[in-house]
């Protein structure tokens, strides 16, 4: 997958292409359903697959206030665009100035004139340029003009909910990762390393993973259920998110408990990737770290049952996990 962070990057000669634009925060369901078919349909129009992204988010630029979190920062994101098998990602730095392009000149001159544009796919929804001014009847209208089909996406559900990434981004917040998980497509899981500055060696014998600092969305405080990727390992985990009120400091952490743990190789740059399953139990203050301990055994108890059950399910109609 080719990306290109400005539109000087883009070769003159670029095109003809199949192109869908948005944010694409989290790479959900709805918009993997848009990106399968642009994909399909520029193999049979020997045409290129776009996708027009932008960095910062907008909202970032034209609402600082907001203090936006994301599903997927950019590295994530790219990479999740890249499992689509599309062709090409179009970057493109969002500034107040480029927030006052007209819908217009947006389509004129960075998807017909730069990318060359034969096909444009956009949910329903679809808004664009200043002020957001521009709709698909809009982008239909200028693809008559211009010389390109606009397809047109219904509104996607799971379980009566429309799919959006504000709507994952609601779920998460309130720790209700399992539905989260619906409308993603996977579980939902951020990226991170272990925590800084705690006397790692070459081989790494605790099983316990502090992580660090991380300044995107996390799942509301609490316990759940996670798998923990580290570098090509997994491990079946228990994860606390919150300031540990028992030991009477606020101290937010996101802290892992790794099960059936073997040592392995771990630096403070090791990538970490934490999925989250299912959620346990709130955040609370134990009278005693006694107490807090029973707890804990009892949350690692019906984590190994979560995944007991899972693999049974998994292995009665031949699905490794």
């Amino acid at each position: 997958m080719k990306v290109f962070h400005k539109l000087d990057e883009i070769p003159s000669d670029f095109g003809p292409s199949l192109i869908s634009v948005g944010n694409f925060d989290g790479v959900h369901r709805a918009h993997l359903r848009v990106l399968a078919e642009i994909v399909s349909r520029s193999q049979e129009r020997k045409a290129k697959s776009v996708a027009v992204t932008f960095e910062p988010h907008p909202m970032r630029i034209l609402r600082p206030d907001s203090a936006l979190k994301l599903l997927t920062p950019t590295p994530e994101k790219l990479r999740l665009l890249e499992q689509t098998q599309i062709d090409a990602v179009l970057l493109l730095p969002f500034t107040r100035d480029a927030s006052l392009m007209s819908p217009h000149d947006f389509v004129q001159q960075i998807l017909r004139n730069r990318l060359g544009a034969v096909e444009v796919h956009e949910g329903y929804n679809f808004r664009f340029g200043h002020k957001a001014a521009g709709n698909v009847a809009l982008l239909k209208q200028l693809g008559r003009e211009l010389g390109f089909e606009v397809v047109v996406y219904p509104e996607m559900q799971v379980r009566g909910e429309s799919v959006s990434s504000t709507r994952i981004r609601e779920l998460v917040q309130e720790g209700r990762v399992s539905r989260a998980r619906g409308m993603l497509g996977r579980p939902f899981s951020i990226h991170s390393t272990p925590g800084r500055g705690r006397g790692y060696g070459a081989k790494y014998t605790v099983p316990t993973i502090n992580l660090s600092h991380y300044e995107e969305l996390a799942p509301k405080d609490g316990v759940y259920i996670t798998r923990t990727g580290i570098a090509e390992e997994c491990f079946d985990s228990v994860t606390n998110i919150g300031n540990r009120p028992t030991f009477g400091v606020e101290s937010f952490a996101i802290e892992t408990h790794l099960l059936d743990f073997r040592p392995l190789e771990l630096t403070a740059d090791t990538q970490i990737e934490l999925f989250f399953l299912a959620r346990l139990r709130d955040e609370i203050k134990f009278r005693s770290v006694e107490a807090l301990r029973e707890q804990i055994g009892r949350d690692i108890r019906k984590t190994r049952h979560y995944f007991g059950l899972r693999r049974l399910n998994a292995s009665s109609v031949g699905v490794r996990l």
